[in-house]
């Protein structure tokens, strides 16, 4: 595995993505494992674990594209099922 230490991870993660900086908002009364939930809602709705996972290797535009379609397609399949119940 690429990352096996956690830290490596995270340097990793601020060398690539060096562009996001997720600010978070707390009062003093605040615990902080309140503002560590805030962090990880904020860091998972920025989508920036996805992005650092689609750039450690490089996929081709027709295998995406390839993948957007097979989505497209199953998401048209279950409407169509939930729609004839």
């Amino acid at each position: 595995m690429l990352f096996a230490d956690p830290i490596y991870f995270f340097i990793f993660a601020l060398l690539i993505l060096k562009t996001y900086m997720l600010i978070i908002d707390t009062r003093d009364s605040e615990s902080l494992d309140k503002a560590l939930k805030k962090y990880k809602k904020k860091f998972e709705k920025a989508g920036i674990l996805k992005q650092l996972k689609s750039r450690q290797a490089f996929t081709k535009p027709s295998i995406r594209r390839r993948g957007e379609v097979l989505k497209a397609v199953y998401r048209d399949v279950v409407t169509r099922e939930m729609e004839a119940q």
